[in-house]
C-alpha cells in the first residue's frame, strides 16, 4: 500500500470514528433525558453481567448498557487509529501527536463514564463527560478532513483568530448547556422568549453554580430549588444568545471575505447550522421538551461543532505548502 492510500485509510477510519463518536454523544444526551443514567449503578457491567438482566430495571439499564456498548466500540477505534499512527509514524503527513492525544482522552472518557456512575450523576462530572465527548469528535473530524493545500489570501488568513474565538464560546455555551441538563433546569422555563411569564424572574445565581456538593448525593431529578435552576436556564439563554452571535458573525466573514468556495461553503453551513440550533431549542420550549426534541438538541450541538472544526480545518492549509510559502500573512 502506497503513501496516499495509508494515509487515506487513516483518514477513513477517523471519519468512521467521528460518526460512531456524534452517536455516542447523541445516545448519552437519550440516557441522560430518560432518567437512565443509574440505570447500571456498577461499571463496566450491569448488576454484575456483561449485559442487563430482565429482572434488574431492564428498561433504563439497556439504554445505558446500548450507550456504553458504542463507547467501547469508539475506544476500539481510537486504539486502532493510534496503532495505525504509530506504525506509519515515519511517513509524511501522518497525524501522530493528535492521535496520542486521542487515545488519552478517550481513556480519560472512560474513567468519567465510571465516576458519572459512582458519584450519582454529579453535574460537574456529567458536563466533563459530555465536553470530553465533543472534544474525541472534533479531533476524530478533524483527523477524518484532508488538508487543504491552497492558498490563503491576507482576509482568509485574517479569519483564523476569529474562528478560534467563535470555537471557545461554543464550547463554554456547550458547557453550559451540559450544565442545564444535569440539573434538571431545563424545564426551568416552560416559555419563550420569557421565562415564567417575565422577562428577568426570581433567581439564585449562588447556588446555581457550586460545582461540587460533597459526595453521596444522589443528583437523580435534581437537587437545586426552582430558582436556582431558573439562573442556569436563563443564563444558557444568554449564552446561546452570544455564542450565536459569535458563530453567525463568522459564517458571515467567511462567506464575505474568503475566495476559496469551500470556504464559503463552510461559512455559509456553519450560519444554517447555528440558526437550525436556536430553532430546536424554541421548539423544544415550546413543545414541554418532548424527548426527540431534547434528543435533537445534542445532535445539534455536535453538528454544530462538526461545522465549526470543518471550517477551522480549511483555514490551516498543509504544513508543507506553508513551508514553501505559499501561504500569505496578512
Amino acid at each position: 500500500m502506497d503513501t496516499p492510500q495509508r494515509l487515506l485509510w487513516f483518514r477513513r477510519l477517523a471519519l468512521a470514528g467521528a460518526a460512531l463518536a456524534a452517536t455516542v454523544v447523541v445516545l448519552g444526551a437519550w440516557v441522560r433525558l430518560t432518567d437512565a443514567g443509574l440505570g447500571c449503578p456498577d461499571w463496566p457491567g450491569c448488576y454484575g453481567h456483561i449485559y442487563p438482566q430482565a429482572d434488574q430495571h431492564f428498561s433504563k439499564a439497556i439504554h445505558e448498557m446500548i450507550h456504553r456498548y458504542f463507547a467501547t466500540t469508539l475506544g476500539a477505534i481510537i486504539a486502532g487509529l493510534l496503532v495505525f499512527a504509530v506504525w506509519n509514524r515515519k511517513i509524511r503527513g501522518q497525524p501522530l501527536i493528535a492521535a496520542a492525544v486521542l487515545f488519552i482522552l478517550v481513556c480519560l472518557q472512560g474513567a468519567l463514564g465510571a465516576l458519572t456512575v459512582t458519584q450519582l450523576l454529579k453535574p460537574l462530572i456529567v458536563t466533563a463527560h459530555l465536553l470530553g465527548g465533543l472534544t474525541t469528535l472534533s479531533i476524530l473530524w478533524w483527523l477524518s478532513l484532508t488538508p487543504p493545500r491552497l492558498e490563503l489570501s491576507a482576509p482568509e488568513w485574517g479569519l483564523r483568530g476569529f474562528a478560534l474565538a467563535a470555537l471557545a464560546a461554543l464550547l463554554l455555551q456547550i458547557a453550559l448547556g451540559g450544565w442545564t441538563s444535569s440539573n434538571y433546569a431545563a424545564v426551568a422555563c416552560p416559555d419563550f422568549p420569557t421565562c415564567q411569564q417575565s422577562w428577568w424572574p426570581p433567581m439564585d445565581f449562588r447556588d446555581a453554580f457550586v460545582l461540587w456538593r460533597g459526595l453521596d448525593i444522589d443528583y437523580t431529578g435534581g437537587v437545586l430549588a426552582n430558582p436556582a435552576r431558573v439562573a442556569i436556564h436563563v443564563t444558557h439563554r444568554l449564552g446561546a444568545l452570544l455564542a450565536g452571535s459569535i458563530l453567525i458573525g463568522l459564517g458571515a466573514m467567511t462567506v464575505v471575505r474568503a475566495h476559496s468556495r469551500r470556504l464559503r461553503l463552510a461559512g455559509a453551513l456553519l450560519i444554517g447550522a447555528v440558526l437550525l440550533q436556536i430553532g430546536i431549542g424554541i421548539t423544544m420550549v415550546r413543545l414541554g421538551m418532548p424527548l426527540a426534541a431534547a434528543t435533537l438538541h445534542n445532535a445539534g450541538a455536535a453538528f454544530l461543532v462538526i461545522c465549526t472544526v470543518t471550517l477551522l480545518r480549511l483555514l490551516w492549509p498543509d504544513p508543507a505548502a506553508a513551508a514553501a510559502g505559499s501561504v500569505r500573512p496578512a
